[in-house]
């Protein structure tokens, strides 16, 4: 009996584990994470025409006959990659254009141009307004309200920097003649338009079909007006287009709005301030080819304003045309040292 229960002993022997018998799932906070990330081949390419927190407005380029607005989120891999409206971008999900669905904007195409400003010189903060656009309309009233120097030499600078052409529109020049005002910028070869209610906009339409332009002005100058004379059906087509989020005012985003003849046209809010703090001395110069050769026989440190700040600047030693030029230069510097209430 006791041999028999020695014997049951021996087959209630406790196992031996070793680590193959244990399997340890990994925690989320362990697990390796792959940086191979989808390239999204099949992306649709998109045109950004409104944003408004956290939507986007995307106008499908696939070169077929037909508008089809998609409204999108930005995807997560994109972080806080800012996507502004004129920016080309790729587009994945549904992206039908049918009401109540989302695509994802999965990528965004190098810039050609970009509009930049701070809310003031102390900002250091920068905001991109616009990408890609050819031409800056700036955009100012012969009266009512009468036109400031200031915000036009404040756009002058953003645009040569940016890369992007200028086009001084004055609006009601039937009320009062802008000559004067105009004669201001006469050595920076800009064009310059005027857009009264009875003025032809064929002068201006040559330089704005079939490219994407931006339209910047205080409120009140009749940029609105505008809108709509180059674009008939605007007050349509600009609800559709900013009626992607939750129902911001129009006036208070910017909107692409397609051209009838071909091209874009950027309308932007009216403009309380246009800082400048990104922007340096060098960066104006350096827009101009005629002059970045004449900087280089300054003496070190000029500002290029001239005595009795900058006694023995290159630009007081020229003649002819590319004096001219460099005087107008001379006041777009005046005016990036200051930002006086327009």
């Amino acid at each position: 009996m006791e041999q028999h229960a020695r014997r049951g002993r021996s087959t209630l022997t406790r196992r031996r584990y070793d680590e193959s018998d244990v399997r340890i799932r990994p925690g989320k906070g362990t697990r390796p994470r792959t940086k191979t990330r989808p390239e999204h081949l099949d992306a649709e390419r998109a045109l950004v025409v409104s944003v408004d927190r956290g939507r986007w407005g995307c106008m499908v380029l696939d070169g077929q006959p037909g508008e089809r607005l998609v409204v999108a989120m930005r995807a997560r891999e994109l972080g806080r990659t800012p996507i502004v409206v004129g920016d080309h971008v790729g587009i994945v999900g549904d992206t039908s254009g049918t009401h109540d669905t989302l695509a994802r904007i999965v990528r965004l195409e190098e810039r050609t141009s970009v509009l930049r400003r701070t809310a003031d010189d102390t900002d250091p903060f920068e905001r991109i307004v616009v990408a890609n656009a050819t031409v800056l309309l700036i955009v100012v009233a012969a009266a009512e309200p009468p036109p400031r120097t200031g915000f036009v030499e404040r756009a002058l600078i953003a645009a040569y920097v940016g890369g992007l052409k200028p086009v001084l529109c004055v609006t009601k020049s039937d009320i009062a003649d802008p000559s004067t005002f105009t004669a201001h910028f006469d050595g920076l070869d800009l064009p310059i338009v005027t857009t009264g209610v009875e003025d032809d906009l064929k002068p201006l339409l040559e330089h704005i079909s079939g490219t994407m332009s931006a339209m910047i002005g205080h409120s009140g100058v009749g940029k609105s007006t505008l809108v709509n004379r180059l674009v008939p059906d605007a007050y349509r087509a600009t609800g559709r287009v900013s009626g992607v989020g939750k129902g911001r005012h129009t006036s208070s985003q910017s909107v692409a709005l397609a051209l009838p003849g071909g091209g874009w046209v950027i309308d932007t809010p009216g403009v309380r301030s246009f800082g400048l703090a990104h922007i340096g001395v060098e960066d104006v110069v350096a827009a101009f080819d005629d002059l970045t050769e004449i900087v280089e026989r300054c003496p070190r440190g000029c500002g290029h304003l001239g005595a009795p700040e900058d006694p023995g600047c290159a630009f007081d030693q020229l003649e002819g045309a590319v004096l001219r030029r460099a005087m107008a230069v001379r006041l777009l510097l005046e005016a990036l040292g200051t930002n006086d209430p327009w």
